[in-house]
Formats: C-alpha cells, structure tokens, sequence
C-alpha cells in the first residue's frame, strides 16, 4: 500500500498507462515515501489482474511472488547499506533508514561499512535482466533507489542502458537529489515530482503511529512524515537538545564543550542540525517565522537580534564548504570545535 498522502500522485500517473515511459523519475523531499511508491508502482506493472485504477489485486500469482520478493520479472537496486533494510516488500524501512540517513550519511569511512553509492557492478547485472525475455509474458521492472546513490561509472553505465532502452522494460528511479544527477541521465527520463503532504495529514499519520509532538517533529523535518518519524526514535536527540541549547546561548556558546560532547557523531549530521538553526535566524530575522525550531522562536529571535548581518554571510559560506568535505576522514572535534567558535563570533 502507498503512503495516504500519496493517492493524488498515484491517480494522476494512472493518466501515463497508455503512452509509459521507459523511465520514471520520482523525486522530491526526503522522507516522503518515494521507495515505497516506486514499488507499489511495479507491484502494479507486474499484477496479472490489476484493479481499473492501476492498483494490484493483491492475490494473483504475480502479487504473492512480488510480496515475497522473488518475481522473476523484477530487480531492484539498492545500495549495500540499505538493501539490508529493504526486506519488506513496501520498502517502508527502507524509506526510513534512507530518512534518518538525510543529514548522516558516513561520519568515519571504514572498510567493513556497507557502501552507500549503487556501484557499476550492480547495474551491469541489470544488462542479463534486461536481455532475457519476460517469464510472465509482460513488462519486466527495475527499480533504483536512490538514484543519487550512483557513482561516475553506475551513472554512465546506466546512461548507456536508458539511451538504448530494452523492449519491455520499465524503469523506476527514485531520489531526493535530482541535482546530483547527471543532466543527460534526467533528460532521458520523465520526471515526476512527488508532494509533500499536507501538515495536517502528515501530523495525523504520525499520531497514528504513536508518535508524540508530531507538529514539531513534522516542523524540524522539514515536513517529511518519515524523515519526522525517525527523528522520534533517534538515539541522538539528546545532543541533539545539546547542541540547539548551545546554539541558543549565542554569545555564551562553549565551542570546546561541544567539540568534546560531539565527537562521536557523524560530521554531515551536526551540520545538518547546524544549518536548520543558521537558517531559522534568518528566517527569523527577515519574517519572524522560523521553520525548524519554531519551539525555540525566543531564543531565535534574541540570537537574531544580536548576531553581525556580515558575519553571519560569511559563516553560512564557511558551513557551505565544510558540507562539501562532510564525508572525508576529518577529526570530528577539531571540525566541531572550529565550526562553534565561528558561530560564537557572530555575537562578538
């Protein structure tokens, strides 16, 4: 089953059946629910009575293999990361793990971690997929997942594959950073931007999974309902409180105590936390209106109030290249000791 907020998308897309792409890019935010979207939509290719609306009946032989994740006709991509948590057949935990994986992806690269790009290897498998002809008779359907996981060669190797499209071959790519595509990879595909849902609807979805204060999780995920249910049961919203207590002293910010409170974090997930609150002072600061902390709407209007303007647009700079080098094998305390005492002098 898709995802409530995901029944528009799904209804509008039924108008493509009669003219299908060979490729469909889904993209949007993070932690909206794409993988489980793209595999519902194969689910729906490969169903041998599908319903009028393009949803599968659920109880063919098609839809039982695909449940239990052994349809011939089938392949998904994922990266070694995540494809242990791709088990089940909706992808849900998959979405998740990719949602709390937004801000973190490797703090400190080590040769035993599971890689987190789709290599060239994986998709050249694809080429004996693709080669071979369906064994139910109907389309044959892959899907990619993220497709900004893709290194140089998986890009170009893929490239080759989507310029000369097999026939009856269906490809589903899903992805959060269409910018980090490559622009002929995008314009060989149809693109499709997926919604984000409706505060409303997204609150209402996290209440029924049991999540308290969804208004403010849904706020700090930028409106995402998984990315929000994973930060509900992240092991690090302690220092995470930590960290937005420190920011808020502003002036008062100890650069060393968090240096040493923060060094065992990943890097790119403290400057992920860092630049929500960089950006609600300045949201703060020209409307009066923060988006991912609005719980701590005081303490960014003081802060505002106090910070340099000049200074500020040349920190924001400084946070922008170290999110360039986020996944090198930097010392996190000597990045996180650097990073807060920049920020203190915003207040000198």
């Amino acid at each position: 089953m898709i995802y409530p907020w995901q029944t528009d998308d799904w209804n509008r897309l039924q108008q493509l059946r009669a003219q299908w792409p060979h490729a469909l890019l889904l993209h949007g935010q993070a932690g909206i629910g794409k993988l489980r979207f793209a595999q519902h939509l194969a689910k729906g290719f490969l169903c041998e009575a599908p319903q009028p609306n393009g949803e599968p009946c659920g109880a063919c032989a098609a839809c039982t293999w695909f449940e239990q994740g052994n349809h011939p006709d089938y392949r998904i991509v994922l990266p070694e990361a995540l494809a242990g948590e791709a088990g089940r057949a909706d992808g849900a935990a998959a979405d998740e793990a990719a949602a709390k994986a937004a801000d973190a992806d490797e703090g400190g690269k080590k040769k035993s971690a599971p890689s987190k790009e789709i290599k060239i290897e994986q998709v050249r498998a694809l080429l004996d997929f693709c080669g071979v002809g369906s064994h139910r008779g109907g389309a044959r359907v892959v899907v990619l997942y993220p497709a900004e996981a893709l290194n140089v060669a998986a890009s170009n190797a893929l490239l080759k594959t989507l310029e000369e499209p097999p026939s009856g071959v269906v490809f589903l790519l899903a992805s959060a950073r269409i910018d980090r595509l490559l622009p002929t990879i995008i314009s060989r595909c149809r693109q499709w931007p997926m919604t984000v849902p409706a505060p409303d609807v997204a609150a209402a979805w996290l209440a029924a999974q049991g999540v308290d204060d969804a208004p403010a999780l849904l706020a700090e995920a930028g409106g995402a309902p998984l990315a929000a249910l994973a930060l509900a049961s992240d092991e690090n919203r302690p220092l995470r409180d930590f960290t937005l207590g420190q920011l808020a002293a502003g002036a008062g910010c100890d650069p060393f105590a968090c240096g040493e409170n923060l060094q065992k974090l990943p890097v790119p997930l403290v400057l992920g936390w860092l630049q929500r609150w960089l950006y609600d002072l300045l949201a703060q600061r020209m409307a009066g209106a923060p988006r991912y902390f609005p719980g701590q709407a005081a303490a960014l209007a003081r802060c505002a109030a106090a910070l340099d303007a000049n200074a500020f647009a040349r920190f924001m700079k400084t946070v922008g290249r170290q999110r360039a080098v986020e996944n090198h094998p930097l010392n996190a305390r000597l990045v996180f000791e650097e990073l807060f005492l920049g920020y203190r002098e915003l207040f000198a």
